[in-house]
């Protein structure tokens, strides 16, 4: 089990982690990516395609039926936050298993 020393350590970090997800998420940059550069700067950025993808539920960074774009954009990185680390703790929980 995790110590108590530790679990605080966790809170905190999940604290923040959600924080700048949610909140700081939003001022990041909207400039092209580095692919997306590469392609306007070489010409063959008209021939990029939707994904099929395109229309799911995080889309875009955002989440689809939130008109209200910083709403969006932070539920997104919040939920990103949450799967990621539901993941993770499912990958760490599989690995240390100890073997009979």
């Amino acid at each position: 089990m995790i110590e108590q020393s530790n679990k605080k350590f966790y809170l905190v970090f999940l604290l923040v982690t959600i924080g700048l997800a949610g909140i700081v998420s939003f001022y990041a940059s909207s400039s092209p990516d580095g692919l997306e550069k590469v392609a306007e700067d070489v010409g063959f950025i008209e021939t990029a395609q939707d994904h099929s993808l395109d229309n799911s539920a995080l889309a875009d960074y955002g989440v689809a039926g939130i008109e209200n774009e910083r709403l969006s954009v932070g539920i997104a990185g919040i939920i990103g936050v949450i799967a990621t680390g539901v993941l993770m703790y499912l990958i760490i929980k599989f690995i240390s298993r100890k073997k009979p």
